[in-house]
């Protein structure tokens, strides 16, 4: 089959979305199919574009079965919502030019990932002239995510932005999504659930075990051997709520073998930092982002993981975080209102994790006192088997496959 993958975040970013896209990417190639990228210059989650990317006109680099294109777009260092509209825009706009200049090629499916549904006309507009199937993933409801945290108030907008999200989406041929909430979510937004399919993130479970020793990159930071670790490692944003991981750190300040680590970056990370010297916290320590080959011995290191979210998040996006966390057999805390796909989880698999309601700092607390006195030395089984059922990278990708199959025959047919 040949593809077009059209998204804002691809490769080489190593959190969130384009980690996912990249690995996508990468999976359709080696199994003989063409697929061409349609993508930005990585800047996620630093908001800069990476050292050795050019953001001033179109680049284009081979891949192993196809080309990626980049296309420049505005990136802002502080985004606020009009900044992330500007931001979304640019890229709607150059990268239309750039998927204009393909129109005689023949692809069987255009897949936009949302976010950006500024995308999606472009993509629709594309699949009719081309033939192609059009497929919308969506990986974050940006419209919700956009009122559901007050970054755009309730008014007569969001209802017209609503009404063209759903006008858009139930235009697509096929459109996925990484947890069954964000279905139904689809469902409500008038998207026919013949045309929804589930296509969760996935764990690369072969690479990210409960084998893994994570005792030299411990050393490696200067902790000692009976130092506990708690880690959080993804996106820091506002959408995370992550001053409450200082406030606890705060609580924990005369335990001088807790130590609270923040691995990554993000548009809050700089606060974050201020707020902990502020305070005068040296249980608190911040490293950069790592490389894919080093994230095992990072989680294995750890000994409680923290997935943080504010409230009204946890249906808007399953966070991508949680895979890996689940994959090494991780002892996490999560935060998620109880009605949520994360909360329902627990009562699935009980012992998955720890759901705790977000934005409680002193609930958090507590609830890592008592699982830092639990013994954490062995993995967390369920939740590791829980990843190798559902979560295995070629599972996922495999059953994908076959949707795009079934989709290309009942065409035929």
């Amino acid at each position: 089959m040949k593809f077009v993958l059209y998204g804002l975040n691809y490769a080489p970013e190593l959190s969130g979305i384009g980690k996912y896209t990249g690995d996508m990417e990468a999976w359709f190639s080696e199994n003989a199919h063409q697929v061409d990228v349609l993508t930005s210059p990585p800047y996620y989650p630093e908001w800069s574009v990476h050292s050795g990317y050019r953001n001033r006109w179109f680049s284009r680099s081979p891949l192993r079965n196809g080309t990626v294109v980049r296309c420049p777009l505005y990136v802002p260092s502080r985004p606020s919502t009009f900044k992330r509209l500007v931001h979304l825009v640019s890229f709607s706009v150059s990268s239309g030019l750039a998927l204009s200049m393909k129109l005689f090629d023949k692809p069987d499916f255009v897949i936009c990932i949302q976010p950006t549904l500024f995308c999606a006309p472009l993509t629709l507009l594309y699949a009719r002239l081309t033939g192609a199937k059009a497929v919308m993933h969506v990986q974050d409801y940006e419209i919700d995510a956009m009122f559901g945290l007050d970054l755009m108030r309730r008014n007569f907008l969001s209802r017209i932005a609503k009404k063209i999200e759903s006008w858009l989406m139930r235009r697509f041929d096929l459109v996925t999504t990484i947890s069954y909430s964000m279905i139904e979510n689809a469902k409500q937004k008038g998207v026919d659930g013949d045309k929804l399919r589930l296509f969760p993130n996935w764990a690369d479970v072969s690479f990210v075990t409960p084998s893994v020793n994570g005792a030299e990159l411990k050393v490696e930071w200067g902790f000692c051997e009976e130092d506990k670790i708690v880690l959080y490692a993804g996106n820091i944003g506002k959408k995370q709520g992550l001053d409450i991981v200082i406030e606890v750190a705060e609580q924990f300040r005369t335990e001088s073998n807790t130590h609270f680590v923040l691995v990554g970056d993000g548009v809050e990370a700089n606060a974050l930092k201020s707020d902990a010297t502020t305070r005068d916290l040296p249980n608190v320590h911040f490293k950069p982002l790592q490389s894919w080959s080093r994230v095992p011995e990072m989680l294995a290191l750890a000994d409680v993981h923290l997935v943080i979210q504010k409230c009204g998040a946890a249906d808007v996006v399953l966070p991508s975080k949680l895979t890996n966390i689940l994959s090494a057999g991780g002892h996490a805390i999560v935060t998620a209102e109880k009605e949520t796909e994360l909360g329902l989880l627990t009562e699935r698999f009980p012992g998955i994790y720890t759901r705790i309601d977000p934005e409680d700092s002193r609930l958090l607390g507590s609830s890592l006192r008592v699982l830092l006195n639990e013994d954490l030395s062995k993995p967390n089984m369920v939740a590791r088997n829980y990843a190798l059922e559902y979560l295995s990278r070629d599972k996922i990708l495999t059953r994908f496959e076959s949707d795009l199959e079934d989709l290309l025959v009942d065409v035929e047919s």
